[in-house]
């Protein structure tokens, strides 16, 4: 079998993919399956050495067409499956993926509708909503011309302060602020919508960080995450030491079971396919609340998913392994 590890990208975060994706070439390697390194930053002019995907990563061609040239190239002759370590815009969103069903290949994650409604987190929401699976009370500013009296009006007649503000469309806490006054609101806004078109202000659940990891139709181990900063930011995701993690969480079993039904069922109103991994906030009084669906989860050595998949027993390569078998 041959496996096109498709990695890198133009989204804000690169940095990250190009951490997921050197983790899974070594997967791919240890599996002993011939591979193919594909970066749709580059489009049809791919780097010549595998040193270069990961040394050039500061700078690359940041032109979405080039993905369109990429996938159209010679590079994906004779691949059988195309194994995506792509994180946030045109990774994850379902546009990569529509490119893949238009040319037959088959691609590991969700398909094209659950990708584009997971990474809208507004939409997902309402989603969550219709299924009774909780989630924290949101408002949505879908333009850059938004009333901001209006705003502060219902951040305080729906959830008040602290409140979160983020784009709508990014992960890894990308553009995203804890406000704790009406004062910061607006700057916050406008640094939110650098990352995205549209941005959701949340409810802040002061409580744990929670995740649950999803192989095909079955939860994996509850993870807590328990962060060096008040925040599970970027630095804490992605530093070495910043965070530590409990798997399976110190939870009672009751509870535990709760999270991966919420986390089932959240998974499965999206429309997920194969893998993914659902984030929740636990409350002080002891509620769930879900916060997202992520269909191609962080692969890197201080990822989640690998960290769910040991307490099961699997290894990194088991992971992947699943990951490529389940996707064809």
């Amino acid at each position: 079998m041959t496996v096109a590890l498709v990695l890198g990208g133009i989204s804000a975060e690169r940095e990250v993919s190009l951490s997921s994706g050197a983790a899974m070439l070594d997967a791919v390697k240890k599996l002993g399956y011939d591979y193919i390194l594909i970066d749709p930053a580059y489009g049809d002019e791919q780097p010549q050495k595998e040193e270069d995907f990961f040394s050039n990563g500061k700078s690359f061609p940041n032109e979405p067409s080039n993905y369109l040239k990429a996938i159209n190239s010679k590079f994906f002759n004779g691949v059988d499956v195309a194994l995506l370590a792509l994180h946030g815009q045109f990774g994850e969103d379902g546009l990569i993926q529509s490119l893949f069903e238009l040319k037959g290949i088959p691609y590991t994650g969700s398909g094209v509708l659950p990708s584009s409604i997971a990474m809208d987190k507004s939409v997902s929401k309402i989603l969550f909503t219709h299924f009774d699976v909780k989630t924290p009370k949101w408002i949505l500013l879908g333009d850059k011309n938004y009333d901001l009296n209006l705003t502060l009006k219902k951040i305080e007649k729906f959830f008040g302060y602290p409140c979160v503000v983020k784009p709508s469309d990014q992960g890894s806490t990308i553009g995203l602020t804890v406000c704790h006054s009406q004062e910061s609101i607006e700057e916050a806004v406008n640094k939110a919508f650098e990352f995205g078109s549209k941005v959701l202000i949340e409810e802040f659940i002061d409580g744990r960080e929670i995740t649950v990891g999803i192989i095909g139709k079955e939860p994996l181990p509850v993870l807590e995450i328990i962060p060096r900063h008040t925040l599970y930011d970027y630095e804490c995701k992605y530093s070495e030491g910043m965070s530590f993690y409990e798997t399976p969480a110190k939870i009672p079993d009751s509870l535990a079971k709760r999270f991966q039904q919420q986390a089932l069922l959240a998974y499965q109103a999206v429309g997920c396919q194969n893998y993914g991994r659902v984030d929740f906030r636990l409350s002080k009084n002891l509620e769930t609340y879900c916060l997202e669906v992520n269909t191609l989860p962080g692969m890197t050595s201080h990822s989640l998913m690998p960290k769910m998949a040991a307490a099961r027993g699997m290894s990194f390569a088991d992971l992947v392994e699943k990951i490529i078998r389940l996707s064809l």
